[in-house]
């Protein structure tokens, strides 16, 4: 049998294991002996070992001292101890000395040899599990996109394609990301297909028999807690997808029992379109409709077009029998808002409803178009997962959460869209009343091929606001983005492998809405 891991076992009764000498041995492994902490420590700083075996009570120096010696010339060289010792506070010690395992005499040799197994082999076999078990699922979700799915099938979907791109994650050597990737890809191939099926069926119907879209966050999500009495703190993260919520997760988790759902975005699933549907309850075309000078406004205003939350979230709680109730709506565009934002929360911790709009990963998606840096830390999924990750860890917002559990609100977090990263640019010919999107485009005339995108000759069937005279959209699919003719190369070359929302794929379309419940 080929070498297994060559391993020292310190013990001043080494001479009374050889049975368990020779079945570590059987099974491959290689075995030093010494008898005392001095002697070991040279042994260490000698000869390069894969694993530790080490006796606490010993003559001269004690297991604890050793170990640290050791670990003083060899950081990262894992020890199992094994002692006849019982008493926790050894235990602690032993722990708080970063042991790798820890045995209690009398061990058997079967022990010996499972713990270094776990030990030198757990990393390797935890790999060929993942990977039995993700060739396992993939067959069956080929499987699943060849039957009948409605729309809470393709959450669950996303939500186990997002699960193993989080394993992946942990697992960077498998090899099986490409495989992975290549399986959403297919995925969102049949997804944009299912969507553009029922999409507009879904907009013409009664919210009780669709799928919870924008419009529908708050009177499904926020209200009923409202008006049962209890303090609602809703944070809305501008660009939030599944895969970065569920990265952070377990960092919430410590101070809230948590509940997953989601909602289904509107196309274009941009923030113009989506989070002031959230706010209002109502479409684009709706606030263009009831309420004209409060389009015009929005229209004239060259920053966003999402200045007038605030007024439009006290409508919609009068509108739903809340006229009375106090709340606060905030927007934070960057770090030093956020501060003040969190240095200022005792002032307003028992007003019964906040609402916090957060743009910071929606900033850092446009940003990455534009930064090398920020090209290198987000390469791909997996680097722009990481990346929020360690924005969030270190925020001002982890601690704004904390603070909410400590205050007993009930915490609604969501988002307006999602993004997705693109790598096919489409040459869409406009004018000067085209607008920017690099997902989705309204002006007159616009053309695409329907492969890559949806082409809406009817804003008024989407409930699509007319922007300009005889307005048309068009919206991406899968990979797709838009890209003037003019300038062309330049444009390819800034928004190739970019992070983009607006258009049409699991990533955008399928928001997460978590409800936490303080501990």
């Amino acid at each position: 049998m080929s070498k297994r891991g060559k391993i020292l076992w310190i013990d001043d009764e080494i001479d009374l294991l050889k049975p368990h000498l020779l079945y570590l041995e059987e099974r491959g492994y290689e075995v030093e002996k010494v008898t005392n902490g001095r002697d070991a420590i040279v042994a260490v700083g000698e000869t390069q070992y894969h694993l530790v075996l080490l006796d606490q009570v010993m003559p001269g120096m004690d297991g604890i001292s050793t170990l640290r010696e050791i670990k003083d010339i060899r950081p990262a060289l894992p020890v199992i101890m094994i002692t006849k010792n019982e008493e926790e506070w050894l235990m602690d010690e032993a722990i708080s000395e970063k042991i790798s395992y820890y045995l209690t005499k009398p061990v058997n040799p079967s022990q010996i040899f499972l713990a270094c197994k776990k030990v030198l082999e757990e990393e390797k076999l935890i790999e060929e599990k993942t990977a039995s078990a993700y060739l396992k699922d993939f067959q069956t979700i080929e499987s699943s996109l060849s039957s009948e799915m409605d729309i809470d099938a393709w959450w669950r979907l996303h939500v186990k394609l997002t699960d193993w791109q989080l394993e992946m994650d942990n697992q960077p050597d498998l090899g099986l990301g490409s495989i992975l990737e290549g399986q959403i890809k297919t995925c969102n191939g049949q997804f944009v297909q299912f969507l553009l099926d029922h999409y507009v069926d879904w907009l013409h119907s009664s919210k009780y028999d669709r799928p919870t879209l924008s419009v529908d966050v708050l009177k499904t999500h926020v209200i009923p807690h409202l008006a049962s009495g209890e303090k609602v703190f809703f944070l809305l993260v501008d660009c939030f997808r599944l895969d970065q919520v569920m990265a952070i997760l377990p960092l919430i988790r410590r101070y809230f029992e948590v509940s997953i759902d989601y909602h289904v975005s509107l196309i274009p699933s941009a923030t113009p379109f989506c989070r002031n549907a959230i706010f209002s309850g109502e479409y684009l075309s709706e606030i263009q409709n009831k309420y004209p000078e409060l389009w015009n406004n929005m229209n004239r205003d060259d920053r966003s077009m999402n200045s007038f939350e605030k007024e439009l979230l006290g409508k919609l709680l009068r509108k739903n029998g809340l006229k009375n109730l106090s709340f606060i709506y905030q927007k934070v565009n960057v770090a030093r808002e956020g501060i003040n934002y969190l240095n200022q929360f005792n002032d307003f911790m028992d007003v019964p409803f906040v609402s916090l709009v957060v743009n910071f990963i929606d900033i850092l998606t446009h940003l990455r178009s534009e930064s090398e840096i920020l090209r290198e830390m987000m390469p791909n999924e997996s680097g722009y997962r990481s990346t929020v990750r360690a924005w969030f860890q270190n925020s001002w917002l982890y601690d704004i959460i904390k603070k909410v559990s400590d205050a007993s609100y009930k915490l609604i977090l969501t988002s307006d869209h999602g993004s997705t990263q693109v790598h096919r640019g489409v040459q869409v010919p406009g004018d000067r009343e085209t607008s920017s999107g690099v997902r989705y485009k309204y002006g007159k005339n616009l053309r695409c091929p329907e492969k890559f995108g949806l082409e809406i000759k009817r804003p008024q069937d989407y409930f699509l606001p007319e922007m300009v005279t005889g307005t048309n959209y068009i919206i991406a699919k899968e990979d797709t983005y838009f890209v003037f003719p003019t300038q062309y190369h330049k444009f390819r070359s800034l928004f190739q492998g970019s992070f983009q929302h607006g258009g049409i794929t699991m990533e955008e379309i399928l928001v997460p809405t978590f409800t936490f419940t303080p501990k």
